[in-house]
């Protein structure tokens, strides 16, 4: 091989080069931006057609704890729905005198043998505990739609309510994450529960879903106007939120929470009435403010409560 010519030299300087992209690299790269433009182009198609309101819904049945696990005296109980769904929960008596009785509205994701990490103190402080699967979740039957949610939201309190040990003035609802959103309904919906507290909740549906685009797409322009293609509107927790005064809600919201950012929660602060209490828990990550801050979580949630009385509207 004639190394020594020019057009060799130039060869070997072209193919050494880092600057220049060879021709073929080119066609690939060309092809796969088209690539993931038409799978882009097919979600939104997808989407448009089916919605993405399921995506806020991650069931399962796995058991993740048992209540000999955790050391918590409770009843398994079953109840149902004004539209003939069978639910499934846990009903854990007060330690001592009750304070009151506490219905816990989980998140999105797993069931409530995993979230019972976030209630299973409030017994021992006191309160009935009430924690439940939605449609869907667990040992509930059905599967989970907003609509439905809702509707499960109500029966438990319905069957808090039918228990003869409570004290109905001083029935107080827990949201944690997007049972929150489920919380603030029912309590803007009916008159029983005392208080509302509110653990790393978002405002809206469509808001939420806006803010986790926003991270993908970077626009917030295109964020938007995709939550508002593919996510529908409907029992929104800030629609509903100013209806549950006179009675008291407390927000908490996780300083570092990147799944319902703080600021949804703030929003939800700002559209309550008085009585009304903020707590933003710092350099938190979502909804575990009582995990890595449990002293001062439990020592506010139960001032919080202490300071509620029986009234209702």
């Amino acid at each position: 091989m004639d190394t020594g010519s020019p057009r060799a030299d130039q060869s070997e300087k072209a193919a050494e080069s880092p600057g220049k992209p060879r021709r073929k690299d080119s066609r690939m790269w060309f092809r796969f931006k088209w690539i993931v433009r038409a799978l882009f182009v097919a979600f939104i198609i997808w989407g448009l057609m089916t919605g993405l309101d399921s995506f806020f819904y991650h069931p399962t049945r796995r058991v993740w704890a048992t209540p000999d696990e955790l050391q918590l005296a409770c009843e398994e109980v079953q109840f149902k729905t004004r539209d003939g769904v069978t639910l499934h929960g846990w009903w854990a008596p007060a330690v001592g005198r009750p304070r009151g009785t506490i219905i816990h509205y989980h998140g999105n994701a797993e069931n409530l043998t995993n979230h019972i990490a976030f209630s299973v103190w409030m017994p021992g402080a006191g309160y009935n505990l009430l924690i439940f699967d939605y449609r869907g979740y667990g040992k509930s039957q059905g599967s989970p739609t907003r609509a439905g949610t809702i509707s499960d939201g109500h029966a438990a309190l319905d069957f808090v309510l039918q228990r003869p040990e409570v004290d109905r003035s001083r029935v107080f609802l827990y949201g944690h994450s997007l049972g929150g959103a489920i919380a603030t309904v029912v309590a803007a919906e009916r008159p029983e529960p005392a208080a509302l507290i509110l653990d790393s909740t978002f405002s809206s549906y469509r808001r939420i879903a806006a803010r986790h685009a926003q991270q993908l797409f970077g626009a917030q322009w295109i964020a938007a106007n995709l939550s508002h293609l593919l996510v529908s509107r409907g029992f929104d927790p800030i629609d509903y939120i100013a209806r549950v005064a006179p009675r008291p809600v407390m927000v908490i919201t996780s300083g570092s929470d990147r799944i319902c950012f703080p600021e949804l929660g703030r929003e939800l602060f700002d559209g309550a009435k008085e009585p009304k209490v903020y707590w933003e828990a710092p350099s938190v990550n979502h909804g575990e403010a009582v995990i890595d801050l449990p002293d001062e979580t439990m020592r506010r949630i139960n001032s919080f409560l202490d300071l509620v009385g029986g009234a209702s509207r």
